[in-house]
């Protein structure tokens, strides 16, 4: 599938975990908080999907709503509870670089945004955390492309810029290979 964003035609097979997205739906939750906020559904699931995405025992590929990446190391827990423990932890040792979450939404930079660690774990508003900031990166880009680029790497540098391309790269990749 081809897919023109942002001035760039991208066609790109993907795989997750052996398991092809093609047969994934968006579900109604995530469409409707990409109502909200004005993104297209596809981009908003597509990030959840980049960013904590989890083979289940049925064999799909979903977002995880129990992930953290502490430092740059991703962990999954069973449930909310469990998650939540883990984030306060990591917060008492005095760690801040944790993204939280469906959409890893990170804790030193949008704290205030995600509320305490329990509301930040609420799948309903980590998605529309998520989805505040990505559509703050449209408001500013006008473009799709680099807004996805932007929520996971905002920065100016040209280090920066490659991530954030190479993020958006993959994201539109999932995109092309969702479900309609």
């Amino acid at each position: 599938m081809m897919t023109k964003v942002g001035g760039v035609v991208l066609s790109i097979g993907l795989s997750l975990s052996g398991t092809p997205l093609h047969a994934e739906a968006i579900p109604s939750s995530y469409r409707q908080i990409a109502h909200e906020y004005g993104i297209p559904p596809r981009v908003l699931y597509s990030v959840a999907l980049q960013e904590s995405r989890m083979r289940l025992r049925s064999r799909q590929t979903r977002p995880w709503p129990w992930t953290l990446n502490v430092a740059g190391v991703p962990r999954r827990y069973p449930t909310r509870i469990a998650a939540y423990i883990g984030l306060t932890q990591y917060l008492k040792q005095g760690i801040r670089s944790i993204d939280v979450g469906l959409m890893q939404v990170n804790w030193r930079y949008h704290q205030d945004k995600l509320g305490n660690p329990w509301q930040a774990l609420d799948p309903y508003h980590n998605v529309r955390t998520g989805a505040k900031i990505l559509a703050s990166e449209y408001r500013e880009s006008q473009d799709w492309f680099e807004a996805i680029g932007r929520y996971h790497s905002p920065g100016t540098n040209l280090q920066q810029k490659r991530r954030a391309n190479n993020y958006a790269r993959s994201v539109v990749g999932i995109s092309n290979h969702l479900g309609k």
